[in-house]
């Protein structure tokens, strides 16, 4: 099972890696409506898109060098650490989104996070944030 979360962390983490750096003018125009992409705003936020896809590629890369080395860790303190820090990073995107969720639900809101591709984003962030925080917790 391990294997398989640590596989899921670094695909999610590599996707974010594609979306957010590779893809950042096609995120950002999912994200802005179309009567803000012609403004300045619009480029700067397609373009911090990059930190984003740095901090997702270096996750993907984690999960991956974890996987490649599980013998490496050999005690449940370890991974429990390790399964904890993918749990937040996964919960912090989908926290970060949880206001703007609740504002959708209210007519409003600075992007769409219950439609389309932003609901795919929430709902796989939470499924992963709880499965790296319920399999840390089987270690303890």
């Amino acid at each position: 099972m391990l294997e398989v979360i640590l596989i899921l962390n670094a695909v999610w983490f590599a996707m974010g890696f594609n979306t957010f750096w590779l893809r950042r003018k096609i995120f950002a125009k999912i994200v802005v409506p179309k009567e803000h992409r012609e403004t300045p705003v619009f480029e700067i936020l397609a373009t911090s898109g990059t930190f984003l896809g740095g901090f997702n590629f270096a996750f993907s890369v984690l999960n991956v060098l974890l996987l490649l080395n599980l013998t490496a860790f050999d005690k449940d303190i370890q991974w429990v650490i390790l399964l904890l820090v993918n749990a937040i990073a996964h919960g912090s995107q989908f926290v970060a989104n949880v206001p703007i969720a609740l504002q959708n639900r209210r007519g409003e809101g600075v992007w769409q996070v219950l439609k389309g591709l932003m609901l795919f984003i929430f709902v796989i962030d939470f499924t992963l944030m709880l499965f790296n925080a319920a399999f840390a917790m089987l270690h303890l």
